[in-house]
């Protein structure tokens, strides 16, 4: 991982087009596949999340703005997010206060 990345709240998990399940931590994995791995077909979102995903590891785009942009061109490209099932946070207990 390269000093200046960018690490989502949440990462993304997108399913491929050969059905495979692939999970992005941050910024530059993103970017990375994005340049690297991307099907043939590149599409307006596909320039938008390159773009915002650069401005986002130099500090100018905001982590979650690059994040949908992201999740916006690989559903574009036919490769839907996978929603991750919600877990509850588990509730602290209450302090016992002493009297």
């Amino acid at each position: 991982m390269p000093l200046n990345d960018v690490q989502w709240t949440r990462p993304v998990t997108i399913r491929l087009q050969c059905g495979l399940e692939r999970t992005f931590a941050g910024i530059y994995d993103a970017l990375d596949f994005l340049e690297n791995e991307w099907p043939l077909r590149h599409g307006e979102r596909h320039n938008r999340a390159m773009k915002t995903c650069r401005g986002a590891l130099n500090g100018v785009v905001p982590a979650f703005v690059a994040r949908e942009a992201f999740m916006a061109a690989c559903l574009e490209a036919g490769m839907p997010a996978v929603m991750a099932p919600w877990k509850p946070k588990p509730m602290r207990a209450a302090r016992r206060v002493a009297t």
